[in-house]
């Protein structure tokens, strides 16, 4: 599995354990989501700052996690590394999802 999720009060925090989220593991990605939010908090920070590379595939499976989630719950994006950060902003998906620097900044925002 290329996730791992821990809580942390109102918020499960997964951590993307992979260099890349390309067509090669897109599929996986999102079955490995859908596995870790099944359950748990209303707010998912996704720890992306071990990603050094994302594709449109990969993106997309982001897209489709958001989407799994539900109405009532969120997924937020923290620790983006440089390249998975101009892919997010070039594609105007910083107008979709929160992003955040560093995990540290996700835990402590006060967003509703």
């Amino acid at each position: 599995m290329c996730l791992t999720s821990t809580d942390s009060g109102d918020t499960r925090i997964i951590a993307v354990n992979v260099e890349r989220i390309d067509a090669a593991m897109a599929i996986q990605f999102k079955e490995d989501m859908r596995s870790e939010t099944e359950a748990g908090p209303q707010r998912v920070v996704l720890d992306l700052s071990q990603v050094k590379f994302i594709d449109s595939s990969g993106l997309g499976a982001i897209v489709a996690s958001m989407k799994q989630l539900g109405g009532d719950r969120r997924l937020e994006l923290a620790g983006l590394t440089p390249v998975v950060d101009k892919v997010f902003r070039l594609t105007r998906m910083d107008t979709v999802f929160n992003l955040f620097a560093t995990l540290d900044e996700a835990l402590t925002a006060r967003q509703k």
